[in-house]
């Protein structure tokens, strides 16, 4: 650890250089890096100020060491060069269903390593212990609140922390605007119940967040798969001929920190993909759950920055961030916020107050911002050495995105390999990951997986990503005979 400032900077600049260097081919891959004191003499620096530094680039995955070798640069993971256009679809989800149910199966399993929860795990990421002062504070200031039936919205601390830090991520909400939910997931389902009926068509993006697929069934809405660029994100080209056929009657999008590619829209495409929706008045509801957490700071603006007249939608919530169990989310409505609190109280009420005002606290002593700074750096950190990992141990050709922000990595393993086979075999041997094939209807994603990467990247963590990476490989080497 670098405790003296003037030294951490030097560690910090040394860490940039050589980053940089890895980045631009300039240390390619499987060059042996200096020794420690070796470069410690080069460049008259101490011993601890070079150990922290090569400490930082194995951290991101950009070196690993050998035995008996000091450090060499990590093998690099391509990332998917092609677009991922397809014609819009209107499949069945059968096969689909069956997979994500055999995922969650899997899951409840006792003694699994779990790759595939998109769900933080681990005293790391979440201040767990400053949330539960901070809620035990408010209830002593405050014990009628667990005798009395909270209102809508009653969680006035919250709802004010909401509108103050939105300009963070372009938004300019109003207290008037917001409606608190049961997790981002009822925010979702009252925007969509808000502004379709059952019968119209939704436009989703390909591949999607999985849940969409039975939340848009049970409200008896059809998708309209949308082609979604692993880089770019979603295809702005493909909503406008949608749009200009009259055949969408709302769209859903994570244009900031896509699940499960991670990409983030440039802004100029999330400009004119706000601009379209006002044109043509079809509601876009913006799913905001992962853009707290982009890696570049300052953070780029969500699509709602760009509504003109409230056409877009945005939801939200804390249960990535801040705090799971507690089921808070957000939503502002835009025009359509007296349509939402409407059905939000005819649906679930309100939310609790108590938890509300006890997460409004922890925003307003000003601790949330620093935990999220340390949330984006140990992000990237993770999904970067997770990359290396599947670059080491995933066969050739396997190609992985690098994500934008957030804890999630796409996998497009080589032709002829069936990640729903490889689950199978994975799941025999006591790891389960998320296929493909539960992210877009039919098999267009037959050979893609997503690996989580938020929980502590220990041994039996690093042992499952070498036991599936052995199994692609295997299936590989049979698949071409």
């Amino acid at each position: 650890m670098v405790t003296d400032p003037m030294a951490a900077n030097l560690y910090q600049f040394l860490a940039d250089e050589m980053a940089d260097a890895i980045h631009t081919g300039r240390l390619p891959a499987g060059a042996r890096l200096p020794s420690l004191r070796g470069l410690a003499a080069q460049r008259q620096l101490s011993l601890n100020t070079v150990i922290a530094a090569y400490r930082q680039l194995e951290d991101a995955g950009l070196v690993m060491p050998r035995p008996k070798a000091g450090f060499i640069v990590s093998a690099r993971l391509p990332e998917p060069t092609r677009s991922l256009r397809q014609v819009p679809s209107l499949a069945t989800t059968q096969t689909q269903q069956l997979m994500m149910a055999r995922v969650l199966d899997a899951q409840r399993q006792p003694g699994i390593v779990d790759l595939a929860f998109a769900g933080p795990r681990g005293e790391r990421f979440y201040p767990a212990a400053r949330l539960a002062r901070a809620t035990a504070q408010v209830l002593r200031r405050t014990p009628a609140m667990v005798r009395t039936y909270a209102r809508p919205n009653s969680a006035r601390r919250l709802l004010e922390q909401i509108v103050r830090r939105g300009p963070r991520l372009g938004l300019h909400t109003t207290l008037e605007r917001l409606v608190l939910t049961h997790g981002a997931m009822e925010a979702l389902q009252l925007a969509l119940r808000a502004v379709t009926q059952p019968g119209d068509a939704v436009g989703i993006e390909a591949p999607s967040y999985f849940n969409l697929y039975p939340l848009l069934g049970n409200l008896g809405l059809k998708a309209i798969e949308l082609p979604t660029d692993p880089r770019e994100g979603l295809d702005v080209d493909a909503v406008e001929a949608q749009l200009q056929q009259g055949t969408l009657a709302a769209i859903v999008a994570m244009p900031s920190v896509h699940n499960p590619l991670g990409c983030t829209m440039p802004v100029a495409a999330k400009q004119r993909l706000a601009a379209l929706v006002n044109q043509y008045q079809v509601p876009l509801i913006e799913d905001a759950v992962y853009a707290e957490l982009q890696y570049q700071e300052p953070l780029a603006p969500l699509l709602k920055a760009f509504d003109e007249d409230g056409w877009v939608i945005v939801v939200n919530g804390f249960s990535k961030t801040l705090a799971p169990d507690y089921r808070i989310g957000w939503l502002d409505g835009g025009r359509f916020t007296a349509d939402i609190q409407l059905l939000k109280f005819q649906s679930t009420g309100a939310e609790s107050q108590l938890l509300g005002e006890a997460v409004g606290a922890f925003l307003e002593a000003g601790s949330y911002e620093h935990h999220l700074r340390g949330l984006r750096r140990l992000y990237r950190e993770q999904v970067g050495r997770v990359r290396a990992l599947v670059a080491q141990h995933f066969p050739p050709g396997t190609r992985a995105t690098q994500p934008s922000g957030g804890f999630l990595l796409w996998i497009e393993l080589p032709a002829g390999v069936d990640t729903g086979v490889l689950f199978e075999q994975a799941l025999a041997e006591g790891v389960v990951f998320m296929p493909g094939q539960v992210y877009s209807r039919g098999a267009r994603y037959r050979h893609c997986l997503r690996l989580s990467c938020c929980q502590d990247l220990d041994a039996r963590y690093v042992a499952a990503i070498s036991s599936v990476g052995r199994l692609a490989t295997a299936l590989l080497v049979q698949a071409r005979g």
